[in-house]
């Protein structure tokens, strides 16, 4: 998928189970029922062998619905699932590496929360930039760090050409304002995992998406 595509995306939604109260499948199908362009596997605490289970489910409906699925973090995962990518963290493996592994047709994002990460990232080959935190999200992120802001969001808007995830404490009452600050489009979590109405919740987001983007 190139960077046209991904430009495109406007609603990623990154599942929770302990957040949700349901599983990350349900969450999926729920989500892009709504309207998601993309669905990301986060699971900081399952297994291994349960995030391939998970990960082969998450896979098949993608392929099903047509909408992309990637892995968090976990390159092995992404390989062993035929995931549509991955996203690192600063922390992870360095995206030449992922892309070594992955190969050329799998997408790789990568987050950045200054814009020296984002331009580093851009050089190395990353696919898309999870920018953030942009507001304070620590009930599903207790290590997302301090908010960015707005502002850098813009910077790096004006200093890279790769498409621009927003993440963090977005919800439908500022992602509005998220769109006009330069993102593409924006990555959530409890938003949309948490709400009583997982489809309905998505698909009042993509509704103030379109809105911001106009």
């Amino acid at each position: 998928m190139n960077a046209e595509s991904i430009r495109h995306w406007r609603l990623y939604v990154i599942t929770d189970e302990a957040l949700s109260g349901h599983s990350h499948p349900e969450v999926a199908r729920a989500a892009i029922a709504g309207g998601a362009d993309v669905i990301q596997l986060r699971d900081k605490t399952a297994t291994s062998r349960k995030l391939f289970r998970t990960g082969r489910e998450l896979a098949r409906l993608g392929r099903e619905t047509g909408v992309p699925f990637l892995v968090n973090d976990r390159v092995d995962i992404a390989l062993a699932t035929d995931a549509d990518g991955v996203h690192l963290g600063q922390e992870d493996l360095p995206v030449p590496v992922a892309r070594e592994l992955l190969g050329a047709e799998k997408m790789i994002g990568c987050s950045a929360a200054t814009l020296e990460e984002a331009v580093e990232a851009e050089r190395a080959g990353a696919d898309y930039l999870g920018v953030g935190p942009i507001f304070e999200a620590r009930t599903t992120k207790p290590d997302a760090g301090v908010p960015v802001g707005l502002e850098l969001l813009t910077e790096i808007r004006h200093r890279v050409r790769l498409p621009l995830i927003a993440i963090g404490g977005i919800t439908r009452r500022n992602a509005r304002a998220v769109i006009r600050a330069g993102a593409d489009g924006v990555a959530v979590i409890s938003d949309i995992v948490a709400a009583p109405d997982i489809r309905r919740a998505a698909a009042e987001m993509q509704r103030l998406l379109k809105e911001g983007k106009t």
